[in-house]
């Protein structure tokens, strides 16, 4: 179901403080029977750089085929709006090459898939906002709403679950906690270890799926739509909640019907009756994001995807402030608006009695 992560990786770096930690002397041991450079970094030491200088794109490949095994010790969790209340910061980048990709600009020149091996403070961390959250809102309305968490907001753990077994301990502790609920997304089909967790409902697995257009021309280094959707099918028939983000929409030529081939694909292998409800009260959902660049991004992708061919003119877009103070460039009102539309009643049609979380 998917690419294994030993072949995506050509290289790993070990922070000394992660050889304290069980997770981290296992991969070591591990790795260093898979891969031809496994080398621990010397204390406060940088990644050695592969590529010469200059080369933006070959050191961009590159970092996505690094992989630095660390201890997270910045343990203040980052807001995740809409799709949750927290980031669950399990890893940073993945192997993927999507050139579309947000985290261009905030992960640096050199995306280095990071994986931290302290999960148990990292989860203790969680429990701790989920306690604060749950008596505030205990306070605001007594209903004790569930503090929710997203394990994909700056990276993809899926792609080195297989490795590290990190996402696998999340989906357990959150299953125990009947005061938190897990979502995380992937373009990965390596779910296998998820399947035999006991996840009791409260973790929400979507997949990131898209038109062959898109997937063939900007999706480079991730699972096909046929793996994701197998993988997606796996996680449904082990009683997981399970969604589908759209994402990015794009609006080239002929998109509408690409869009609408897509969507019937999809139903022939995953249908909203199949799914469980989970502890959220929902089956089967849809969410949908638009495309849209900053002026940082569109410089970046430039320099790291030459030729890739991303539209990414200002005509037909609108400047809009986002929710985390910088501008970005979104579709014009009329543009957006058809989207939404065309969207919304395309998964209503294919997939009754889904639930459409947002079009934005």
């Amino acid at each position: 179901m998917g690419q294994q992560p030993s072949l995506m990786i050509d290289r790993a770096f070990f922070e000394p403080a992660a050889l304290e930690h069980d997770l981290g002397r296992r991969l070591h041991t591990q790795l260093t029977k898979l891969l031809p450079e496994v080398r621990v970094l010397p204390p406060r030491g940088r990644v050695p750089v592969c590529c010469p200088p200059g080369d933006i794109a070959g050191a961009y490949r590159a970092a996505k085929r690094t992989l630095v095994v660390a201890v997270r010790r910045n343990l203040t969790f980052q807001r995740c709006r809409p799709s949750a209340d927290w980031q669950l910061p399990l890893v940073t980048s993945c192997p993927g090459l999507c050139a579309y990709c947000y985290l261009q600009t905030t992960l640096g020149p050199h995306p280095y898939i990071r994986v931290y091996v302290n999960v148990d403070e990292i989860l203790a961390k969680a429990a701790e906002y989920a306690a604060t959250a749950a008596t505030a809102a205990s306070a605001a309305s007594g209903d004790g709403r569930a503090t929710v968490f997203e394990a994909a907001a700056t990276g993809d753990p899926i792609a080195v679950e297989p490795l590290t077994g990190a996402l696998t301990r999340a989906v357990e502790f959150f299953g125990r906690d009947g005061r938190t609920l897990l979502r995380v997304v992937t373009k990965f089909g390596s779910v296998e270890p998820l399947l035999a967790a006991e996840h009791r409902g409260r973790t929400r697995v979507r997949f990131s799926i898209n038109t062959p257009s898109v997937v063939r021309r900007w999706e480079a280094g991730t699972a096909t739509i046929a793996a994701r959707l197998a993988a997606a099918a796996a996680v449904a028939r082990a009683g997981y909640p399970i969604g589908l983000m759209i994402a990015p929409v794009l609006a080239y030529p002929g998109w509408r019907e690409e869009y609408a081939e897509l969507a019937e694909s999809v139903a022939a292998t995953v249908a909203a009756g199949d799914v469980a409800r989970g502890a959220d009260g929902k089956g089967l959902t849809f969410e949908v994001v638009t495309h849209r660049f900053t002026a940082r991004a569109r410089d970046l992708i430039l320099s790291r995807h030459a030729g890739a061919g991303l539209p990414m003119s200002e005509e037909g877009r609108r400047y809009r402030i986002g929710q985390f103070g910088y501008g970005k460039w979104v579709y014009d009102t009329g543009q957006m608006n058809e989207v939404k539309e065309f969207m919304a009643d395309l998964i209503c049609r294919h997939f009754p009695g889904a639930a459409l979380e947002y079009v934005v």
